[in-house]
């Protein structure tokens, strides 16, 4: 881990204290009160689409990553919530996004994945484009006609790259000010030099509406009876701390070992021993969950749709290191598809379950416990959002 702010430290090591308390005293964060969400919230298509409208194309969006696309004229051509996306790192360093889509008749100019080269070129007609989007050549441009190139560029998107990630706004023009959005968030990524980490690859696994899915990566209450092979001999079950950043949370989960780890070290190091002891799942709102871990990341990436009762995930895995070797490559792989694997098979199941319960109007609302502190305040920002008014309090942690 790099050096840390002597204050981020600090505070590091204050929540770890807590946590082992947790542990210690059988206890967690707590909300003042339960709280209920409509099961509607889960179903409903004009929900559905003010979400689309009012939270996804208007909040930054994590689009990328540094380590996806570390060098000039590298590209990422990616579908978020239908839209067709277009990454690019121009000749200078400088990062840039688009949609995807040819100002001739609309068809894309990339394909789906990623790629390297000093030009995109529509595939339809041969209209091509420069790593800045400007329209730089016209098929037999002498029979078509005059055109004003200028005005026939990629329509861009604000976009900016900041903690090793790449943050767009899917609304051309719109203001996107990451650090107002995120209020110091990003510093946690940029600590750890997460820009300089390497890329393994993805999977893309899909399951119930968003939010069903959501919901499972903002608590520990569900680890013994769900995870209690994977996740739990690791890590207590309902043994969790919740810091807010604005929209975007921070969870602490405390290990089992965490006590015999701690007080074996002076108290001024407490905050250096993420992963150790202790681990974090950093969320950021709508629609992104990290688990930094130096052996292998998985951040998950979850777009709604096509239809509000899905959900389409890309689980992209991320280390330190770069790969050694073959052996290495293979070892890699198997983590991968281990991770892929718990994560559908314990997870994204059952969501689809409680999807089909949910839409036969069983109950009317869904209760989250005061130890569910990050489910509320999800749901809470999230009306918010969709209230479209934003002169009304921001939730609090």
């Amino acid at each position: 881990m790099q050096s840390q702010n002597p204050d981020r430290r600090a505070r590091l090591g204050d929540v770890a204290e807590i946590m082992l308390d947790y542990v210690e005293q059988k206890t967690t964060y707590q909300a003042k009160t339960t709280a209920n969400v409509r099961t509607s919230t889960y179903t409903d298509p004009d929900q559905w689409k003010a979400e689309m409208e009012l939270v996804f194309r208007r909040v930054p969006l994590m689009l990328a990553f540094t380590a996806e696309m570390p060098n000039p004229g590298d590209y990422k051509a990616m579908e978020a919530v239908g839209m067709p996306i277009l990454v690019s790192r121009d000749k200078t360093g400088k990062v840039r996004a688009f949609l995807n889509v040819c100002s001739h008749r609309g068809a894309p100019v990339a394909e789906l994945g990623h790629g390297n080269c000093a030009r995109f070129t529509c595939k339809y007609h041969a209209w091509t484009f420069g790593q800045d989007g400007r329209l730089i050549g016209i098929s037999e441009s002498g029979t078509f006609g005059d055109v004003d190139k200028a005005g026939l560029a990629l329509r861009e998107l604000p976009c900016e790259e900041r903690g090793g990630m790449i943050f767009g706004c899917l609304t051309p023009n719109a203001p996107m000010d990451l650090d107002k959005y995120f209020r110091g968030f990003l510093e946690d990524f940029e600590a750890v030099g997460f820009d300089k980490w390497t890329y393994l690859g993805s999977r893309v696994i899909e399951g119930a509406n968003w939010k069903i899915a959501f919901d499972g990566y903002l608590e520990g209450y569900h680890f013994a009876s769900l995870h209690p092979d994977t996740i739990q001999p690791r890590t207590p079950s309902n043994r969790t701390f919740y810091e807010g950043f604005g929209p975007s949370i921070r969870i602490g989960f405390p290990q089992h070992r965490i006590g015999e780890v701690l007080k074996n070290l002076p108290r001024e190091e407490w905050g250096d021993q993420e992963n150790n002891g202790y681990d974090f799942v950093r969320i950021l709102f709508p629609n992104v969950s990290a688990f930094l871990a130096p052996e292998i990341t998985q951040v998950a990436q979850l777009f709604p749709g096509p239809t509000p009762d899905k959900n389409r995930t890309v689980l992209h895995y991320l280390r330190r290191d770069p790969i050694r070797d073959e052996a290495d490559r293979e070892a890699v792989e198997a983590s991968i598809n281990f991770f892929r694997d718990v994560t559908y098979q314990e997870d994204y199941v059952i969501g689809m379950e409680i999807q089909k319960g949910l839409e036969s109007g069983a109950h009317d609302h869904l209760t989250f416990g005061r130890n569910e502190r990050g489910n509320q305040y999800f749901h809470e920002w999230l009306n918010w959002y969709l209230s479209d008014d934003h002169t009304l309090p921001e939730p609090k942690m």
